[in-house]
Order: structure tokens, then C-alpha cells, then sequence
């Protein structure tokens, strides 16, 4: 494939100093000192790809009804779209390994895991898998999944109804619930109950496969911490990253033990948690925050930073941080994150006067453009 080979004049181009007016090229798909060809960009910015460790908006590509996509590659071409569209160069599948059934179950997982080997996209994709702890007897069938597909991101994630459990009330939401996951509801609670009971080997069964994931060198996270003791338990077995941490308090003691903290980036731009947990801009005005993601709206990483900036809660070169520079530094990917000589040339151009995304690239490669840059470039 011939990747194009372009210089960005007059665009006010975030680089890892800061922002410049200086050109800015690209060549066989990476950032270069020249590009072969010149584009005017006078009222446009061009800001690094945005690294989204944690989404699952996909989820309505690939499963928008029952039955109404059947081959995966389809619904994956169409993130691939949307991701795009919104500045999304690098995206991680936040794929659910759940009792709670249909597009959330194993069974699902490893249909996406497959899809995903096959896909042929622009923007890069990746796969975490987010793993229901109560799940005991799925461990090994979780840990083969790994395995065969090349994860390297995994969370432990319980969202069992403990307290409806163990005062033998019935859950909210449970016919729902059931009905999604092909199960009776009477199947269903007895399910619900039966992995509630499983909860005392639930230590020891996931420091084992903490262990196993750790040999693998693949990245863990824990999610949704509530205390400093939900964190600390999770990094003894090897959870290094904390997901979505409920109160301050949990955010700044992961803080304080060098473990990266990821934040809800819908929960910065609606100015507060859905569900009345901390405020992603508390933690980051504490400065216990090292990267936002879209969770469950694409468009939301881009609106945090300029939010952010807008707000006067940072710089937009330190927001914008939050979503490509420090993400990739998370994961460990250097190749990605900066518009640097050498790095993926993975950027965003921005319509200065509407903040639209007007053009993405990804890996050189051109995901998205529209308007009147299109022009410019035709």
C-alpha cells in the first residue's frame, strides 16, 4: 500500500514541547523531518491520535439486535468508522468475560477475539478482556483466550448484586437481565446465587491466575476500587492498574503507590459521576489521574480535553496529554502518543473555529477526512 507523503503548513501542531507553528510531515507512515507533498492548514490544528484504553460503545456495532450482524468483521468495519470520526487512532475493546450473558458472555468474547485476528481496519485495535471474578470454573477457558488471542490487557471486574445475595432478596433488574442472557429468570438468580456462594475461593483462585497473567506479561487492572483497601489487595496480586476508582481516596492511594489511574472521560464532560461516585475532574485536579477514556461515547475523550482546558483546569496541551501521550505510556507503546521524528504517525487535525475533526490519520494512513479540508487535500 503507497502511504502518502505530506507537509503540514501553518497549523499550530501540538508537539511534545508544547505547541508550534513549524511544519509537520509525514512518510511511509511515520512522522518525518519532509513530506513529499504541501498542505495549507492555515486554521487548523493537528493534535496526536487519541489513545482510548477502555471502551465499550462497540458493543452496539457488533450486537445492535439479536442476530443483526453475522459476520463480527462487519460491525468491527464500522467502529473502525466511527472511531475515526472522533479522533480515535488507537482503541482498546473493553470485552466483557461475564455470567451475565449474550454479547457480555465467553462465548461472545472469543467471537470477538476472532473477528478481531481477521479484521482488516485503519485504526489499531485491541482487545481487554474484562473478567467477572466470580466466574471460577471460565478461569482456565479465560486464560486460553489469552492465550490464543494475544491479549494484553485484562481487568478484574465484579458486578455481582452481593448484597441483594446475601440478604436473599431478589436483584434489581433480574428479568432483564435473564432475558439478554437466554436464561429463565428463575435460572438466572439461581446462577447469581450459586457465584455469590463461590465468593471465599475467590481470593485464592484469583491471585493463581494473577500469577499466570503476570508470567504472560499482560497488563492487569482492577475495577471500580470503592477504599485504599480494595487498591491494596489488588496490587498484591498484581492489579496494577486501578479502573474507575469510586471515591478520591482510592484514586490518591494508587496514586501514591505509582499506579496508574484511568478515568471516565463522559464523567469529566457531564461535570460529575452517573451514579454519584467521585468526579473524574476532582481526581484530576488532585492530580492523581494519568489517562481518560471514552468508556461508553467515543466522542467524550475529545470533549474532556477541551473541557478541560476550557474550565482552566490545565493547559490543552497537559489535557490532551490525558488521552494520547500518557495512555501510551501506560501500555508501554512508544511508538505512539507523541508527534515526534520516528513515532506512527497517528494525528488528528481540528477545525480551530468548530473544534470538528476534520481529517485523522492512523499509521499514515487516511481514517477520516471530511469538509472543507477535504477540499484542500483534493
Amino acid at each position: 500500500m503507497t502511504l502518502p507523503s505530506l507537509s503540514f503548513l501553518n497549523a499550530n501542531v501540538l508537539r511534545p514541547d508544547g505547541f508550534s507553528g513549524a511544519p509537520l510531515a509525514i512518510h511511509e507512515g511515520r512522522i518525518a523531518d519532509t513530506g513529499a507533498r504541501q498542505v495549507d492548514l492555515t486554521g487548523y490544528s493537528v493534535l496526536p491520535g487519541i489513545i482510548d484504553l477502555h471502551g465499550d460503545g462497540f458493543e452496539r456495532h457488533l450486537a445492535p439486535r439479536r442476530g443483526a450482524v453475522t459476520d463480527l468483521r462487519d460491525g468491527l468495519q464500522a467502529l473502525d468508522g466511527e472511531l475515526a470520526a472522533n479522533g480515535i487512532t488507537t482503541a482498546v475493546l473493553a470485552q466483557f468475560f461475564s455470567w451475565e450473558g449474550g454479547m457480555r458472555s465467553p462465548d461472545f468474547a472469543e467471537r470477538v477475539a476472532h473477528a478481531l485476528g481477521l479484521a482488516d481496519t485503519l485504526t489499531d485495535l485491541h482487545l481487554q478482556l474484562r473478567l467477572e471474578v466470580n466466574l471460577l470454573d471460565a478461569y482456565d477457558r479465560a486464560l486460553a483466550l489469552v492465550d490464543s488471542a494475544g491479549i494484553g490487557f485484562v481487568t478484574f471486574n465484579d458486578h455481582l448484586p452481593h448484597k441483594h445475595l446475601a440478604e436473599g432478596r431478589t436483584p434489581p433488574r433480574l428479568t432483564g437481565q435473564a432475558i439478554k442472557s437466554g436464561r429463565s429468570p428463575e435460572a438466572h438468580h439461581a446462577l447469581l446465587k450459586a457465584l455469590h456462594a463461590n465468593g471465599p475461593k475467590v481470593p485464592a483462585a484469583l491471585a493463581r491466575l494473577a500469577a499466570a497473567l503476570s508470567a504472560r506479561g499482560v497488563l492487569i487492572g482492577s475495577h471500580d476500587d470503592s477504599t485504599p483497601e480494595d487498591r491494596a489487595r489488588a496490587r498484591a496480586i498484581g492489579a496494577r492498574l486501578a479502573e474507575f476508582p469510586e471515591t478520591l481516596a482510592a484514586a490518591a492511594h494508587a496514586h501514591a503507590h505509582g499506579d496508574p489511574v484511568v478515568m471516565g472521560a463522559p464523567n469529566v464532560v457531564r461535570g460529575g459521576s452517573h451514579d454519584k461516585k467521585v468526579a473524574a475532574e476532582e481526581v484530576i485536579r488532585a492530580g492523581h489521574c494519568d489517562a481518560l477514556v471514552s468508556d461508553y461515547h467515543y466522542p467524550a475523550p475529545r470533549q474532556a480535553a477541551f473541557a478541560l482546558a476550557d474550565r482552566g483546569v490545565m493547559g490543552l496541551a497537559d489535557a490532551w496529554a490525558l488521552v494520547s501521550a500518557r495512555p501510551a505510556g501506560i501500555m508501554g507503546w512508544n511508538d505512539r502518543g507523541r508527534l515526534e521524528t520516528g513515532a506512527r504517525a497517528d494525528l488528528v487535525i481540528v477545525e480551530d473555529a468548530t473544534r470538528r475533526i476534520a481529517a485523522t490519520f492512523a499509521g499514515g494512513q487516511v481514517a477520516h477526512l471530511s469538509g472543507p479540508l477535504a477540499a484542500r487535500f483534493l
